[in-house]
Formats: structure tokens, sequence, C-alpha cells
């Protein structure tokens, strides 16, 4: 018996999709396509004039730049926010027949198929286990989808017609909130840690969302937990059977950096192994799994100091991680626009681990007023003259780490921008 999945749109319901980035724009086409009558709003008008957004006027989209107002919203059966809006604020629009607010990953699951789905969410190292499973699924000699938060959405696949063995997803807590009926058969929940602060109501509405993801899983489908989650789990009455990821040394050949990731590893082969994926083929993706991009991403080593670009770094949490990786004196940059958590609660590790703090950007006076007894400290308002400062210094054996802790749009359009950036000014060091 397939799986319970919510009602799909009817030809000439009216659906409302907020945001013209590109998972907005994978739902407008699939509403499109479906027969839906299309509105697509955005508050930045210039997004409106994109040439794939003009492409969706010519099929009859209703494009609506500016400030949102109730009548936009009004007659809509669904509505489809932007990820990065949280659901709450579609109230003050909404009108006491409210429309079915829907998530993009939730209206393109009901229309998949029957393809097993295995999705990640968790503060930190989604991405990497994700992509993990993505590879032990194809070692296996399985067809994989990879997306979702990762980059493409989960809408593209379904237009696409195209028919895999099995989709992989990362999904945040933004899109957990719109979903009502997503059901993987294989949900991942590595961590949660204070994140999206500036976002969620509390830590308490941030864990419940991130929990949403088993919801509706039966005794059939498979919840994998980190093993740090063991407690916040026992308060959820969860249906499907629980297994916990400990750190092991089971892949032995791993270039992927620290303990978290041996986690990580582990956290993907029990997911795979639900799916049939052999532990030697699953060893076998391990192996030849490279370092993602920004997430303690080895640039280069010069004169005996390792370079390591962890830009993806851009909470608290992710920052002790990536501390722990290393056995060698760390030299850390750290700065930008801060999201929350306990500076004070990484005092000792940063007292034990790091010889020097180089920050750059905002964020300054935080860091400042908790570190400033526990480890030398400058400051530079870009990231340039940092790394130039901690490279003056550093010597044979140190570790010059990018993980800010932070989020980039101080000085950089992303996380990805500003990793770039510095991997730009360690190979100019040479």
């Amino acid at each position: 018996m397939g799986k319970v999945r919510g009602r799909r749109v009817r030809v000439g319901d009216l659906a409302v999709v907020v945001g013209a980035g590109r998972s907005g724009l994978a739902a407008a086409r699939l509403l499109l396509r479906e027969g839906a009558n299309v509105r697509l709003l955005d508050r930045n008008s210039e997004s409106l004039k994109t040439e794939p957004v003009v492409a969706l006027r010519g099929q009859g989209v209703e494009l609506i730049g500016g400030e949102h107002r109730p009548e936009h919203f009004s007659g809509a059966g669904f509505v489809v926010p932007s990820p990065g809006m949280p659901v709450a604020a579609l109230g003050a629009y909404l009108n006491v027949e409210p429309p079915e607010i829907v998530g993009e990953m939730e209206l393109a699951w009901r229309y998949l198929a029957d393809e097993p789905v295995l999705a990640v969410t968790g503060t930190s190292g989604k991405t990497t286990t994700v992509s993990l499973a993505a590879a032990m699924l194809k070692a296996q000699g399985r067809t994989v989808f990879l997306g979702g938060n990762i980059g493409t959405p989960l809408s593209e696949y379904v237009l696409s017609a195209s028919k895999v063995d099995v989709v992989a997803v990362e999904i945040s807590s933004f899109q957990l909130q719109a979903c009502s009926t997503f059901c993987p058969d294989v949900g991942v929940l590595l961590n949660i840690s204070p994140n999206h602060q500036d976002y969620h109501k509390d830590m308490r509405e941030y864990s419940e969302a991130k929990f949403r993801l088993f919801r509706c899983q039966g005794k059939d489908d498979l919840a994998v937990f980190g093993s740090s989650m063991k407690a916040m789990a026992a308060r959820f009455e969860l249906m499907a059977r629980q297994v916990y990821a400990e750190t092991t040394d089971r892949f032995a050949h791993s270039g992927l950096l620290g303990a978290h990731n041996r986690a990580n590893q582990e956290a993907a082969w029990l997911a795979c192994r639900y799916l049939g994926v052999s532990e030697a083929s699953a060893a076998r993706a391990v192996a030849n799994f490279a370092p993602l991009p920004h997430r303690l991403e080895i640039v280069q080593e010069n004169n005996g100091v390792l370079y390591v670009n962890d830009s993806k770094c851009t909470t608290v949490d992710s920052l002790r991680v990536a501390l722990e990786a290393f056995d060698r004196p760390v030299r850390l940059l750290c700065g930008g626009k801060f999201k929350g958590g306990d500076l004070a609660a990484l005092r000792e590790l940063v007292g034990r681990r790091v010889a020097e703090v180089a920050l750059f950007g905002a964020s300054r006076e935080l860091f400042e007023s908790v570190w400033q007894n526990t480890v030398p400290l400058c400051w530079h308002a870009t990231l340039q003259p940092a790394v130039r400062s901690l490279a003056s210094r550093a010597e044979r054996g140190d570790v010059v780490l990018l993980s800010p802790a932070t989020s980039s749009f101080d000085l950089y359009s992303g996380y990805v921008e500003r990793g770039n950036d510095f991997k730009r000014l360690v190979e100019g060091l040479s």
C-alpha cells in the first residue's frame, strides 16, 4: 500500500507562489503543468524581470512585485511560500478561510510515484551526509536524484519525467514547517543546536520543525538519529523503527576530517543499509568521497601550515565541531552576521585548541566580550587583512582555519562567496 499524500491541485485552482527563487520557479512550473492558475509574488520587483520569470509570464503566470497584501492571496486554494518565509508570517495576509500552505518539497512529494525517499536534516552535517548516502547508493548500482535544500528542487525532478531508484534530499527546518504529508522511507536527523533564531520563535519551534520529518512515518519506515538525539527523540511518539549513529571507525579509508564526519558516515550507512546497500559498497563510496567545498575543505599547505576552508560553518555548534577535528594548533578566522548561540560555552575549547583569533567583519563585540581573556584577538574590517595577519604569524604544524560561526551577509552574498574569497587569498600567499 502506498503512502498517504495530500491532495493535488485541481485544474483551475488558484495557487500563489511566494518568492521567485529557484524553488519558487520550479513550484510554479509544476503547478502550471497541473492546470492551476498561478500567481507569483516577490517583494523584490527586479527578481520578476529575469528571463525564467518572464518566460513564466508568457505561459500565463501572473506576476506581482512589491510588498505583499491580503488581496494578493484572495481566492487562493494553495500558497507555496519561499523556504525563507516563516509560515507564521503568512497569517497577516490570509483571510478567515485560509488556503492550504504547501512548501515546494511537500508539493513535489505529492507528485512522486513510488520512488523510495531518503531525507536528511539537522543543524549541521546534513549536506555531507545526504551526499555520502547518494554516493553509497550509486556504489551499489542504484540511480539517484540528489537535491532539495542541497540545490536542485524536488519539483525539478518531478517535472523532468525521469525515474530513479532512490530520491535523496536534504531538507531544512524552513521546508519542514510547510510539510504536512511528506513521509520519507528513511528520515535522518543528525543533531539539533541553536540556529536560525532570527527565523524561529524559539528552540522549541525549531526542534519541532525538525521532528516533522518523522510525523507521517509508519512502522515500516526508518528513523536514523545522531547519538546526541536519544533523549529528545524519546519525547516524541515516533512510529518508525529507530536507530542511532555512533562515531565509529567502520570506514578506515576516508578523506573526511573529524569525529563528526565519522558519525555522518555511520548515519549515511545506516540509512542506506535499509535500502539494500552492502557495507562493501558503502566503504567503496566513502573511500572515493571528496570533502565538499567549504566544509573543512583543505585548500593547501604552505611551509607546513595547513589552510582549511570551513565557510559553511555558520553556527557556534559547527565551530565546536571544526575545532575538535584538529589535533594541531589552530589560528582561527571568525566573524560575520551572528545567528545566535553560546560563544561562552566554547571558551574552554578555544583556550585549549586555538593559538589566536583574527576577527573580521561584523559581530566583533560579541566575540571580544566573551573570548578576550581566553585567547589573543585582533580585528580587521575585511577577510583579506585577517588572513594575512594569521599567515604572517603561523608556524609549521599550525592550521589557519576559516570557520566563522556566522552567516556571511555582512560582507558577502553567501558562504560560497566567502569561502571562494578565502581560497583566492590563500592561493595568493604562495
